[in-house]
Order: C-alpha cells, then sequence, then structure tokens
C-alpha cells in the first residue's frame, strides 16, 4: 500500500481519527519516572495543572475530513487554534487514564470522555488510541479515534434519570408500597388449571392449606420507607423477618379473595384489609394490587399499594357510634331503641321484656342548680345502668329524662331481677354522693302472648308514671311525718 493509498483510507474513515506526537510527554513521563514516582494517578488527581501541562505538550500531526466535520472545524489550523474550547471542562480528568497508560508502558488505551464542537455543542465521545509500531519507546507517532456516542449517552443518561425518578417516587410515596414476585404463585394456579379445577372458590373451601402455601410463596422484592413507618419497623430485614405478625388474624381471608381475583383474571384489584404494626396496633388499609406492565405473563414483579385509613375508619367508626348512642350517658340513643324494637317486633323471640326509666327531679335540679348539676345527675344514672345491663339486653336514652331497658327473651322474674339490681347500684351510687341522691320511677312490663312489642312499651311507660305519682304522693306524707 502506497503513502498515498494509506493518507486517503485516513481521510476517508467514517470515524474521527487523530494522528499525535507524543514525544515531549513521553520525555515528561520519563522525568517523573526518575524522581521516584510510581502512583501516577495519585500523583496526577493531586494537581490537575500536571495534567494540563502534559496536555500541552501534545502535537497534532493530522486529522481526517469527519474529525472537521465532528468539531465543526473548516480546516486543520482552526481545529488546532480552537482545541482549547474542544478539550475542557471535564477532559482533564478522563485525559488521566491516557497518561496513566502511557505511564505503564501500554500501547492502547481506551476511555470515554466529553468535548465539545467549537460552536460550544457537547460531545459524548468513545476514546480509543493506538502506539504506531515503531514509535513504542519515543511515541512520536499515535493514532486515537473519537467516536461519537452522544446519542447514546444521552439516552443511558435519560434512562438513568426515568430510573432515579421512578426510585424516588418509589422511596418517598407517602403510601406503603411494596414490589413482589408472584411468578410461583402463577404456576401453583396454572397447575390447578391443567389438573382440571374450574370452580377455585370451591377448591379454596375444601383446601384452606392451599392458600397457606401461597403466601409463603410470595417474595418481596422490595419495600419503601413509607412501609417501614406504616408497621413501626427500623428496618427492611426486620419488616420482613416479622411479617407473620402483621399479616395475621383475618389476612388469610383477604389472600384468598385476592387469590380467586387473579384466577378470574384480574390483575388489577383493591379491597380493605387489616393489617398489624409492628408494636402490635391495628391498621386499616386500602390494599392495591397491580401487576406491573410487562410482566402480565409471568407475574414476576407486582405492586402492592397500602394505604392508610385507620384515621379515616375510626372516624367511621365514631360517627356509626354517635348515630346509635347518647354522647352524655354512652348508653344508645332513641334512633337506636326505635330500630330495636322494631327488630324486636320482626323476631318471633318471645317473651320480651321492657323497663321504662325516669329521673326524678331533673328540672329542679336544672333550675335551681344549672344543667351542669343536671348533667351530671344523667351521666350517674347512666352509669347505673351500663353497670346493670349487658347483652343480649340493651339500654337507652330515649328522651331528656327517660331511660328504657330491652330484655328479648326474659320473662317476668328475670324483668323483676333487673328492677332489683337497678335499684341496688343507684343505692351504692347513691353512697358516693350522698348530697345530690339519684331518685327514679321504674316501670316493667313483659309481653303477653301475642302481644305487639309497642302495646309492652306502653303498658310499661304507664307502669312507670303509677311508679312516679305513687313517689310524688308519698314524698308529702315523710314531710309530714318529719
Amino acid at each position: 500500500m502506497t503513502p498515498n493509498d494509506q493518507s486517503d483510507l485516513f481521510n476517508l474513515a467514517p470515524i474521527a481519527m487523530w494522528m499525535e506526537d507524543f514525544s515531549d510527554v513521553q520525555r515528561q513521563l520519563q522525568a517523573w519516572r526518575a524522581a521516584g514516582i510510581n502512583d501516577i494517578r495519585s500523583y496526577l488527581r493531586a494537581d490537575l495543572s500536571r495534567v494540563a501541562a502534559c496536555a500541552s505538550l501534545i502535537r497534532v500531526m493530522a486529522v481526517n475530513r469527519k474529525t472537521l466535520e465532528l468539531f465543526g472545524a473548516t480546516d486543520q489550523a482552526h481545529l488546532v487554534e480552537s482545541l482549547g474550547q474542544i478539550f475542557r471542562g471535564e477532559m482533564l480528568e478522563s485525559h488521566i487514564n491516557e497518561l496513566s497508560a502511557l505511564f505503564e508502558g501500554q500501547t492502547e488505551f481506551a476511555g470515554s470522555a466529553v468535548n465539545y464542537t467549537i460552536s460550544g455543542q457537547r460531545l459524548d465521545i468513545q476514546l480509543r488510541g493506538i502506539v504506531m509500531p515503531g514509535y513504542e519507546n519515543t511515541l512520536e507517532r499515535i493514532l486515537l479515534t473519537t467516536e461519537d456516542v452522544t446519542e447514546r449517552e444521552t439516552a443511558r443518561r435519560r434512562e438513568a434519570e426515568n430510573r432515579q425518578y421512578a426510585e424516588g417516587i418509589f422511596q418517598h410515596s407517602p403510601v406503603s408500597l411494596w414490589v413482589e414476585d408472584f411468578s410461583r404463585i402463577k404456576h401453583m394456579l396454572e397447575d390447578l388449571r391443567d389438573r382440571g379445577i374450574s370452580d377455585f372458590r370451591v377448591f379454596t373451601d375444601v383446601h384452606p392449606e392451599f392458600i397457606r402455601q401461597c403466601m409463603s410463596e410470595i417474595r418481596v422484592i422490595d419495600v419503601n420507607q413509607a412501609t417501614l413507618d406504616l408497621f413501626c419497623a427500623p428496618d427492611r430485614n426486620t419488616l420482613l423477618h416479622r411479617q407473620g405478625e402483621i399479616f395475621r388474624d383475618e389476612m388469610e381471608k383477604h389472600f384468598k379473595e385476592q387469590l380467586i381475583e387473579l384466577w378470574n383474571g384480574n390483575l388489577f384489584h383493591q379491597r380493605e384489609v387489616v393489617n398489624y404494626a409492628l408494636d402490635g396496633a391495628e391498621k386499616h388499609v386500602l390494599l392495591q394490587f397491580s401487576v406491573l406492565p410487562g410482566h402480565e405473563d409471568d407475574w414476576a414483579q407486582v405492586q402492592v399499594a397500602l394505604t392508610d385509613i385507620t384515621a379515616r375508619k375510626k372516624a367511621e367508626a365514631y360517627l356509626e357510634y354517635l348515630g346509635k348512642h347518647d354522647v352524655l350517658t354512652k348508653l344508645h340513643n332513641r334512633a337506636f331503641y326505635i330500630d330495636e324494637l322494631n327488630r324486636l317486633e320482626r323476631k318471633p323471640l318471645r317473651p320480651v321484656s321492657v323497663l321504662i326509666l325516669d329521673l326524678n327531679g331533673l328540672k329542679e335540679t336544672n333550675d335551681t342548680m344549672g344543667h351542669d348539676a343536671g348533667d351530671a345527675l344523667l351521666r350517674r344514672l347512666g352509669e347505673v345502668v351500663t353497670g346493670a345491663v349487658s347483652r343480649p339486653n340493651h339500654a337507652a336514652r330515649i328522651g331528656g329524662d327517660e331511660f328504657a331497658i330491652l330484655m328479648p327473651g326474659a320473662d317476668k322474674v328475670a324483668a323483676a331481677a333487673m328492677a332489683d339490681t337497678v335499684n341496688e347500684l343507684l343505692k351504692i351510687n347513691n353512697q358516693f354522693y350522698s348530697n345530690t341522691p339519684l331518685s327514679i320511677s321504674i316501670g316493667v312490663a313483659t309481653s303477653d302472648e301475642g302481644e305487639k312489642i309497642e302495646s309492652v312499651v306502653r303498658r310499661a311507660d304507664a307502669l312507670m308514671y303509677e311508679n312516679k305519682r305513687e313517689q310524688q304522693a308519698f314524698r308529702p306524707m315523710i314531710r309530714a311525718k318529719r
């Protein structure tokens, strides 16, 4: 091959090529060796001006047409004049690799670098260099190629940014996130289909051990910080080793429903479940299950999102409590009482006994001592009634000073015993509040055969008023005797 042929190959090569003279660089490297420098990388990193000094010793002998095009130069002279614009910024750091390779006697080196076009556009470069044969000692001829890999590196950086973004969303999400591997479970379900199982719900009813086996086959790939916070776990390993404390009680029943959803092809579903923190606190969570895109055929990556709805459930429970209870006495309220009367009317259980109680003197106490004093009397009577009543019986405050006790299945003897219990507890309570004793009127009625509940209530109410009249008539007689 003639020199002209070699020159044509150099100029027409489809990649940017440089022929450079490193002989002055070689003399500098030899001087450092003579001075006892062994760790050239550390030596150069300690003072990057040493790298810059070496770079200034390189002489460009020739560049090809592709080099001029890549860097936007009109000719070689233009390119050489603009080297300060082309090689800048982090270029010195990457230049250390080349110098280190040459210092160690290597005749080839490679690396990545960032260059810039003369107009200022960033270029990601894949750099390769080789010492030409016959110049190993002097380094007078080194052939370098600078391949433009900007598109590839931009895509790589974008992918890294997207991954970092996704990881950031995962780690800093306020919702508990689990990434899990359900592939073994998919194989187990497919095996059941191959065995001819068609009704999966019936199968799991008959074989509950299959549910537990599936639960044991879940592999947790990752959890985020919100998960550790939700379940009061100090770290990921503690959480994973103590999962049995988190997923217990009715969790098996909920997991069975998840499996049924998957069996039916529903790869995205949600339900409310109860889990437990490692400190034992009950956690109501909204569980949202999703097979991640690209894993529909193997379930190797699924996401389970757990949103803490404990506060909401407590609020709902409290609102439900308020809807059925009297805030002052903590007994059931009139709305519950009416519903319970209707329920008892529909049920065949008989007899049913009803006690109607009225707090005597509440109006006088409110008028003379104020409503706070009256409320205190009502709370005390609520405590008395609560102490006397237990399931299946129910007590309710049905008016300002009126209370009721409903006793399904209780005959006259049981009803009379309940009245005695209330009176005994009332006496005990009055011993502690001798200055403001409670006084009640009480009426007791038990259903006759075929009698409606409404009629029983009316009889008990009438008997309560009769008892109140008797007490009112009895009080003047006592005062007269005194």
